[in-house]
């Protein structure tokens, strides 16, 4: 008797996983065929329920998109660059109360106030590099440029500290500052003290003319019903904002990094999380923690740049995560993922 009631519960199970998967792929139905693709991964308590890819890595070459294919990860990467700083912070190499300014004494007096944790949490009031470039710029902007232009700019959208205004300058400085605080380069140290420890053996920050990643997925947007492969910009050579590639099989192992102190301590995991700046006017996001968007209970990130749209939705009270990752310029990702994901928060 015991056994038939658990072989039918076994069976009801993988019915309902199943239907899931159909309906998933309903939803990724855009993906399919010879068009720029997806990889999709579901994770319920560590094991993945729905792990699939769907059309092209490389239209030019034929390269089917696989859960194994690396896609630029854009601002997903800011919760890497977080983590960097909040291991160094456990080293005792910095304070997250420092000053920028410390780190990096040619931003001028003007932002003596802003900190560590401003930038962060997104509330250092920094302008954004992208609005300084200067016109008629062709050359790709790298984390020095970023720097000489902050350098040279005393305007501030707000005092740090009194509101929010989501930065990408903030994140390229605060991986100039792992590099400071360090005595490593950036790409060094996330590979020393994050990739490797966690296996996540092809993920790598990518810098134009250093080692690039396998199994590349090449971005692309959609013109007048055709697809042109639009990779690369001013910007995509940044780093500390936005210049991770990886894959959902190896981001399921970031995932797991995230519910114990493999990596990060429990102190160092309650401070990404937690609601470090109010945000307020933006869908599905009530605060901003340090890397990763706030709603409620979810904890989740998108990544954009040109020709490539990524999300990670985490409910870790429940177990499940939703990753992601496309070489595309639309669909953005995050109302898929989170439809994906509230399939599997009931059992």
């Amino acid at each position: 008797m015991r056994l038939a009631f658990f072989l039918l519960c076994s069976l009801l199970a993988f019915f309902s996983a199943g239907v899931r998967a159909d309906d998933a792929d309903t939803l990724m139905k855009r993906y399919e065929g010879k068009v720029p693709g997806a990889s999709l991964l579901v994770l319920k308590d560590g094991k993945p329920v729905l792990r699939k890819a769907y059309g092209y890595a490389d239209l030019e070459t034929g390269v089917a998109a696989t859960p194994a294919t690396n896609y630029r990860l854009a601002s997903i990467s800011k919760q890497f660059t977080a983590a960097a700083i909040l291991l160094l912070a456990e080293d005792g190499k910095l304070k997250l109360s420092d000053s920028v300014r410390h780190w990096l004494p040619s931003l001028p007096a003007s932002d003596a106030n802003i900190t560590i944790h401003h930038l962060l949490s997104h509330g250092s009031g920094l302008i954004d590099y992208e609005d300084l470039i200067p016109p008629g710029t062709t050359r790709q902007l790298d984390d020095g440029d970023v720097l000489r232009m902050l350098s040279a700019e005393t305007r501030t959208y707000f005092p740090a500290g009194t509101s929010y205004r989501y930065s990408n300058s903030g994140y390229v400085l605060l991986g100039l500052i792992v590099e400071r605080a360090s005595g490593q380069r950036l790409p060094d140290f996330l590979r020393k003290r994050i990739f490797q420890p966690l296996h996540m053996d092809h993920t790598m920050l990518r810098e134009p003319k250093g080692p690039q990643p396998t199994h590349r997925a090449y971005g692309y947007s959609e013109q007048d019903g055709h697809w042109l492969r639009t990779d690369q910009d001013l910007t995509s050579a940044t780093r500390g904002d936005g210049g991770i590639y990886s894959s959902i099989d190896d981001l399921a192992k970031w995932d797991a990094a995230l519910y114990d102190d493999r990596l990060l301590s429990d102190e160092s995991r309650r401070l990404a999380f937690a609601a470090q700046n109010k945000v307020t006017g933006e869908t599905d996001v009530d605060a901003y923690g340090y890397g990763w968007r706030i709603h409620g209970d979810v904890l989740w990130h998108s990544g954009e740049s040109i020709g490539f749209r990524n999300v990670i939705v985490r409910w870790p009270k429940q177990g499940v995560t939703v990753m992601l990752l496309s070489n595309r310029n639309e669909p953005e990702p995050y109302g898929l993922a989170k439809e994906i994901g509230e399939a599997y928060l009931k059992p």
